[in-house]
């Protein structure tokens, strides 16, 4: 699994990479941010209270406009496991999946304790952000199965019923790894869902939008990026639900103008590939980011999770610039989530020079500890 092999990083390449990762976590910060006021919320509720188009801006939800819930807390972490696991590769230790689930446990002891150890310098810098120690409604599946230190595995994984979008939710960052085979990219996605999601479905779903992401950060346009993830899913035991969804997001695109009821009946019953197959369809049909995140929130479902997967799409499809700067420059958490995309793809792009043989930056090593 080597992250930058097959990539020349020219100085154009690498600033198109930084737009795309910056993007892709933006995204998805600004569509939780914008889905979390009326996440399980029915749509009749949602016209009553912001009017027969439903909700087309940023509003109040945890005491702020532009609040982000769990699923921008764990994608943050997601990213600092995959940066840990890098720098670590020079101790011989080569896991991802490990280093990812060590990230989601310092991510839940955020939702326990009050505040920052400063005493364990071993966390790193993210796990230090203040900001960060707040419950926002994480669910319980993600509590039961970060609750101890035994990690789920595809062949054991936790909460083995499970089929939220959670997981799904927090994946971008695995299609970020540009330099890996998109097989490469899927079975990540695969084995850190199972350390909270452990249905097929749920586990399936992550893979199919963290290889999507991948071609898009490529490249690549949507609809091929799906295909892709459509052929990489179809060498997979039990991949169907999560095909099927797919095939009926593409074939929506092609029948008129969007409308609430076609997207509410993609959303369905707002399982792991029901939530990843509307983002599909929003982000397809959308005249813009901002169009298609407002589509993709006005549902009976989850609407936090709908947003994150439509805005990771969209920002890892078009790059940062392509988000709405209203909405970025009030979203919470905007230099964590800038500091963070930034060092990923300095790692991914410039790793060799900041630790390996040759020496390594101190500064650096404090950030992303190898312990």
């Amino acid at each position: 699994m080597d992250a930058t092999a097959g990539v020349v990083w020219g100085r154009a390449e690498q600033q198109d990479f930084r737009s795309r990762v910056r993007g892709t976590l933006l995204g998805a910060a600004v569509g939780d941010a914008l889905g979390a006021p009326v996440d399980g919320a029915d749509l009749a509720a949602i016209r009553e209270t912001y009017g027969a188009e439903g909700l087309a801006d940023l509003a109040p939800a945890y005491g702020r406009r532009g609040a982000v819930t769990h699923l921008t807390q764990l994608t943050l972490f997601s990213v600092d496991g995959l940066i840990r696991a890098q720098v670590r590769r020079d101790t011989g230790a080569w896991h991802p999946p490990t280093d990812v689930h060590r990230a989601y446990l310092r991510w839940a002891a955020t939702q326990r304790d009050w505040g920052p150890d400063e005493r364990r310098a071993e966390d790193g810098w993210l796990a230090r952000e203040e900001w960060l120690y707040t419950r926002r409604d994480p669910t319980r599946a993600l509590l039961l199965g970060l609750g101890d230190t035994v990690m789920g595995t595809p062949d054991a994984p936790k909460n083995p019923e499970e089929r939220g979008p959670e997981a799904a939710g927090r994946s971008a960052p695995f299609g970020l790894l540009v330099g890996w085979d998109p097989q490469l990219v899927a079975q990540l996605a695969v084995e850190c869902a199972a350390q909270t999601h452990g249905h097929p479905a749920a586990r399936l779903a992550a893979a199919a939008y963290a290889v999507t992401v991948h071609g898009l950060v490529r490249g690549a346009a949507l609809e091929p990026a799906v295909r892709h993830a459509l052929a990489v899913l179809a060498t997979r035991p039990g991949h169907e639900p999560v095909s099927e969804a797919l095939r009926r997001a593409l074939g929506a695109v092609r029948q008129g103008l969007p409308t609430p009821e076609r997207v509410a009946g993609l959303v369905g019953d707002g399982t792991a590939e029901e939530l990843v197959a509307t983002a599909v369809y929003c982000a397809s049909v959308g005249e813009d980011a901002r169009h298609g995140l407002s589509l993709v929130v006005n549902h009976d479902g989850p609407s936090a999770a709908a947003g994150a997967l439509t805005g990771g799409l969209l920002g890892a499809l078009h790059g940062e610039t392509a988000l709405p700067p209203a909405w970025v420059a009030e979203l919470e958490g905007r230099p964590t989530l800038l500091e963070l995309a930034d060092d990923f793809a300095m790692e991914l792009t410039q790793g060799a020079a900041l630790h390996g043989p040759a020496g390594a930056a101190p500064g650096w090593l404090a950030r992303y500890p190898r312990a």
